[in-house]
């Protein structure tokens, strides 16, 4: 089995370093995080405004960039080279990001990436105001690869993958507030919407960069399976890392479920492991407006009583197994390498 290494993927500022463990030997995977990350730290530095302040305060420091060199690598699985597509892998963090902004919105989080969020920080108004421009900027960037190299036809290809996703992205973000409001413990209607709301994101990055880099339809779909895949094993152990990493790890408050109310596998899959006082307890600490940090612990003791934890974790592994199967589908090669130690990284990383 090979060995691993850790890319740290930070462009500039302060705040906890996000690292990515990767296979040994897959330096071009570090040059490339560093391609885009100064590409990221550069494209609103130049405008001196508001707006410009906000949407670099929500792009830099970077986070792991797992979207982009996903694209870039999906692109080099098929043949593709990355030059042509490094625009829209610049892109796929910008939407990604434009999603966070947003997301701490309709959570009222004050953290993210360990500093001030944006909406914290400029307030809510503005706040939505960045968040939009960089979805605006995605298209931007991606309608950029036509002075790369990039097939016009292969561009609105991509175009109308990274507009499903959004709209995936969205139905999902309505699919959540729906389980929220009516606190529905069913694990397809969760599984649904890891599909929808963060899933996407990653399949729309692998797709594009398969279309973008010319790759037949038949890889385009397996980068598409793997990605789907990989991406709810991403969101479960996210899940899991609420309620087993610290805050000053994770950069981000782990009261936050709580304090939203947010349905997590483990708290579903602990909902239905218990008796009928254990479900009651479950609802109250969900519901209830009192201390979040002792709904916390309340919520913690069931989870453990249950193996609630463990479990959502092996469900983590399953998907992460199923994204690496789907990769057989295309020819053997060292980005395909490392899109299988992206799969493992999913599931092994602390943040």
């Amino acid at each position: 089995m090979p060995g691993h290494v850790t890319i740290d993927a930070v462009a500039g500022g302060t705040g906890p370093r996000d690292q990515l463990s990767v296979p040994t030997g897959s330096m071009q995977s570090a040059v490339l995080v560093g391609k885009v990350g100064e590409r990221l730290a550069d494209r609103w530095q130049a405008e001196s405004s508001l707006l410009g302040s906000m949407c670099a305060h929500a792009l830099v420091p970077s986070g792991k960039l797992f979207r982009p060199i996903l694209l870039l690598e999906s692109a080099m699985a098929v043949g593709g080279d990355a030059d042509v597509v490094l625009p829209a892998a610049i892109g796929a963090e910008c939407g990604h990001v434009a999603s966070l902004v947003h997301d701490d919105i309709i959570d009222n989080d004050d953290l993210r990436r360990g500093k001030p969020s944006v909406q914290y920080k400029f307030g809510a108004d503005n706040a939505i105001v960045a968040g939009d421009a960089l979805i605006f900027d995605l298209f931007a960037a991606l309608a950029e690869c036509r002075t790369t190299g990039a097939q016009p036809d292969r561009i609105v290809a991509a175009l109308d993958v990274v507009a499903r996703c959004g709209i995936d992205l969205c139905r999902g973000q309505s699919l959540e507030a729906e389980i929220r409001e009516r606190m529905d413990f069913d694990l397809d209607a969760y599984l649904t919407m890891v599909k929808l709301k963060t899933a996407a994101l990653f399949k729309g990055a692998c797709e594009c960069g398969a279309l973008l880099a010319g790759g037949e339809d038949h890889m385009v779909r397996a980068l598409g399976e793997y990605a789907e895949n990989l991406g709810c094993a991403f969101q479960i152990h996210d899940d899991v890392m609420s309620y087993t990493v610290d805050t000053d790890v994770m950069g981000k408050s782990d009261t936050s479920d709580i304090r939203n109310g947010r349905l997590t596998l483990p708290v579903i899959l602990a909902y239905w492991e218990s008796d009928p006082d254990g479900r009651q307890a479950i609802t109250e600490v969900l519901v209830d407006d009192g201390d979040p940090i002792v709904r916390r612990d309340t919520l913690m003791e069931i989870l453990e009583r249950t193996g609630a934890i463990t479990a959502a974790a092996q469900r983590a592994v399953q998907y992460s197994r199923d994204a690496i199967d789907a990769l057989r589908a295309l020819p053997p090669s060292p980005s395909v390498d490392r899109l299988r130690g992206f799969a493992q990284a999913a599931i092994d990383r602390d943040r």
